[in-house]
């Protein structure tokens, strides 16, 4: 009897999976009638506004008031350092990252060739403009004592700037190589 109750539990998973599948598999296109008079008018002239905005979600290529490129468009700071940022840390372990607020958090990090060090970064994406300032990072260090314990450690005072710089760059290229898909 058991044997039967779990295989008609599966039996209904399986056919509630198949339908909801089934479901979203094809668009359908169902005819509607077409307003008249005042109301009609009134429709066919007005965008769609929805929670995302007229022009929906969009990770890239934000424009602000002047018409100048920001790249923020659906998000809460510039795409171009967003992506930039998760490309050139690409190699350490992303414990948080959070598009609105600009927050990118890695795990420590331990080099394979120096394995009684490891790093940690705090990446802090400041704005919607593609600029220099726009873009901070906090680096992070530790070193493996002769007791087993990780230790705070001095940090290179170069290695934030030159982390902000790799990022500046590859967010230029991104916007560059997004400039070119699009002429």
């Amino acid at each position: 009897m058991r044997f039967f109750q779990l295989r008609s539990g599966f039996t209904a998973l399986l056919v509630s999976a198949v339908a909801l599948g089934a479901c979203s598999s094809g668009k359908v296109n169902l005819p509607r009638k077409r307003a008249t008079g005042e109301i009609g008018r009134k429709y066919e002239s007005d965008p769609r506004e929805t929670i995302l905005g007229s022009d929906g979600l969009s990770l890239g290529g934000g424009k602000d008031a002047a018409g100048a490129d920001t790249g923020s468009g659906g998000i809460g700071v510039n795409s171009y350092l967003w992506r930039a940022t998760l490309d050139t840390i690409s190699f350490m372990p992303v414990t948080s990252a959070d598009p609105f607020g600009g927050v990118i958090l890695t795990d420590w990090y331990a080099p394979p060739d120096t394995p009684n060090e490891r790093f940690k970064l705090n990446v802090y994406v400041l704005g919607k403009a593609l600029r220099a300032d726009g873009i901070q990072v906090s680096v992070f260090r530790q070193m493996l004592d002769g007791a087993g314990q990780w230790r705070d450690s001095a940090v290179e005072t170069e290695a934030s700037r030159k982390i902000e710089d790799s990022i500046l760059t590859r967010a230029r290229q991104l916007r560059n190589e997004t400039r070119m898909l699009n002429q």
